[in-house]
């Protein structure tokens, strides 16, 4: 499945991403089919995931279940291009379907609309906002909490939700994204470590990490060159990176916060709740101040400029390809 036309079949599908963004219309009448695969999970998770059966059972059918969705994610998007093969210009329907699968524009808007509604209404709107994007308990933060965890989402997700995907397309062109998409939305679904899923969402998780290892460096590596669009520099936000990212109790969040906090010169992670529970954690770039609401806008901005450079790397590396062809 590997096809270097992938790699400018991508630059367009950033691009009609960047322009587009998801279709609401139509996932208004249709399931996402991250949302199919959700419920595929959630299946599994229901008729397997069984509270009478013993820890080393329950982490071996969590395996079987992260191959199946894995394998139905590959086998959905081979099949998807093999139709859109058979006929001319079908690289369009190719193109269209990655846009769907990425999720900068969304992820872009969710984060906007924090700095908003501290803009218009204040700390209150602002928290409601940030509830929708973050896990923590929105009550517990103040002003620099909330402008925190919006920052921090923004760049995990920045990796996770963009340049992931992007990634396995380059690589393996919609098996591989779909392939990603069906392990990233088990690990959201089963790969925390509650009583429940401790054992069952075991190998989503690693796998997840691990799949997501190539492009968490990648995506730091971008949010560090794209320091100087908010008054950063490259060289503090590479420094910091590499110093504070194995810090992070994720092997892959680590790389695009810490890049990111290095850029805006805030510090971010530290100390949160979840649940009612005090998750302690050391601080990225523990030396810079704290994030006020000016710097999502500012974290926007080199967001912005790192998406930017993904697609002119995809499209000049595709250009490159067409032209020894």
């Amino acid at each position: 499945m590997l096809s270097l036309a992938h790699l400018w079949m991508l630059a367009a599908a950033l691009l009609l991403d960047t322009v587009a963004g998801d279709p609401d219309w139509l996932w208004r009448r249709v399931p996402h089919p991250v949302v199919i695969l959700g419920r595929l999970v959630a299946r599994l998770d229901r008729e397997m995931n069984l509270e009478t059966l013993p820890a080393p059972v329950r982490r071996v059918l969590g395996v079987a279940a992260i191959a199946v969705v894995t394998w139905l994610g590959f086998a959905f998007g081979y099949a998807i291009e093999l139709v859109f093969s058979a006929f001319p210009h079908g690289w369009i329907g190719t193109v269209v379907c990655a846009a769907i699968l990425l999720a900068g524009r969304s992820l872009e808007a969710h984060v906007r609309a924090v700095h908003e509604a501290f803009a218009s209404v204040g700390l209150e709107a602002a928290r409601v906002a940030v509830s929708r994007i973050v896990g923590r308990d929105p009550a517990t933060l103040d002003e620099a909490g909330v402008s925190r965890a919006a920052i921090e989402s923004l760049a995990e997700n920045f990796s996770d939700a963009v340049v992931a995907p992007a990634f396995w397309f380059a690589v393996l062109g919609l098996p591989g994204m779909l392939a990603y998409k069906a392990i990233n939305t088990a690990d959201s679904m089963i790969g925390h470590r509650s009583p429940r899923h401790r054992d069952f969402g075991w190998a989503a998780a690693r796998l997840d990490d691990l799949v997501n290892l190539p492009a968490s460096r990648i995506a730091g590596c971008l949010v560090a060159l794209a320091a100087p669009a908010a008054g950063g520099r490259i060289g503090t936000a590479f420094s910091v990176m590499l110093r504070d990212a194995r810090r992070h109790s994720s092997p892959n969040a680590g790389w695009p916060e810490s890049a990111m906090a290095g850029a805006l010169g805030v510090r971010l992670l530290g100390p949160r709740i979840y649940d009612g529970r005090r998750v302690d954690a050391p601080y990225q770039n523990a030396g810079g101040r704290a994030a006020a609401p000016d710097d999502i806008r500012r974290a926007l901005v080199v967001y912005s400029v790192a998406n930017a450079l993904l697609l002119a790397a995809a499209a000049i590396t595709g250009a490159v390809v067409i032209a020894l062809g």
